[in-house]
């Protein structure tokens, strides 16, 4: 039995600038962290004593003689694409709900990738694994998704992804000064706003605007080193949370599908409350929602939009093989 860890992620600056049709003719970058909350992938050889000869196990459990007939499409497409013919039993557990902008689809693949590759005896790098999650999701699956995610979930850590024309990356650790790492981390909030949503369908309205939003994605895509230099310098972190409030606006812009009335009224209230930025996490149009606000504020914040709240801190280990016995 293999047993894969794979971390969600929050992202801060320079989504949008992450889709091939964007980065493949202009310049694109993110800003983006890992946190400790998982995906958890077991999978193990199915002994031939079955009806069935795989069995998957998630919101639901599949038990099937032929990979065709599995209705989980990364599961399918991921044995199709490794070839599996031997039978085998997955089981996915997640520490957040899917759907809700933290990565959790890319941390699956991720994860499931790494998992079989283990029971197949190999040992695939972080970037083969963020390489190969890609082609899965955009090329396999034909999902409307970037390349952030699959990286960042693979590597790890506070991370500025460049992404380059020939679609090839290059992954640069942001280190904090001593302390700053800490006071950073707990300016942040994390609320769920109980939105579920397909990414892919927001995004596909979003990747056919870009043309017709060029301006806002160069803007979006400065503001990454902006964050940066705001975090590595002498510059105070309430200058961080300004920032994110002007790209959030802006992204907002880029589709009618990325807000809605609900999420501004939350995202409003919380600034009355003292937060000084924020933005809705992953493509927009539901899922989890990103604070920044000065640590005194967050009672008076979380009192002013009375729900979930997910206490986290960051992460630098990525998708982690944590049990290997075969």
């Amino acid at each position: 039995m293999v047993i894969t860890r794979t971390p969600f992620r929050i992202s801060f600056f320079g989504g949008g600038t992450d889709y091939p049709s964007w980065y493949r003719h202009n310049k694109g970058a993110v800003l983006t962290a890992t946190i400790d909350k998982y995906c958890y992938i077991s999978c193990r050889y199915l002994p031939p004593f079955f009806e069935h000869k795989h069995r998957i196990v998630y919101s639901i459990i599949e038990n099937v003689k032929e990979i065709e007939e599995i209705k989980h499409p990364a599961v399918r497409g991921i044995l199709k694409y490794l070839n599996i013919d031997f039978g085998v039993e997955i089981h996915h557990d997640g520490d957040l709900p899917a759907r809700t902008g933290l990565g959790s689809s890319s941390s699956f693949t991720v994860g499931l990738l790494n998992a079989l590759y283990a029971l197949l005896g190999k040992m695939k790098s972080k970037e083969q694994l963020a390489k190969e999650a890609i082609y899965v999701e955009q090329e396999i699956l034909k999902e409307n998704v970037g390349c952030q995610d699959q990286i960042e979930v693979a590597y790890g850590g506070l991370n500025k992804i460049t992404f380059l024309p020939d679609d090839s990356f290059v992954v640069e650790s942001v280190i904090l000064p001593p302390g700053k790492k800490d006071e950073f981390e707990k300016h942040l909030l994390l609320y769920f706003t109980g939105i579920s949503r397909y990414a892919s369908e927001i995004a596909k309205e979003q990747i056919k605007n870009i043309e017709n939003k060029k301006y806002e994605l160069k803007i979006l895509h400065e503001m990454v080193d902006e964050g940066i230099k705001i975090l590595i310098g002498n510059s105070e972190l309430k200058d961080f949370g300004k920032l994110l409030d002007e790209a959030w606006r802006l992204k907002r812009t880029l589709s009618d599908k990325v807000s809605n009335p609900v999420i501004d009224e939350i995202y409003e209230r919380a600034k009355k409350a003292g937060a000084l930025g924020g933005k809705l996490l992953g493509a927009g149009g539901g899922g989890f929602m990103l604070f920044f606000a000065p640590p005194e504020l967050h009672q008076k914040i979380k009192e002013e939009i009375k729900g979930l709240f997910v206490p986290f801190k960051f992460e630098n280990q990525g998708s982690q093989i944590i049990f290997y016995q075969m």
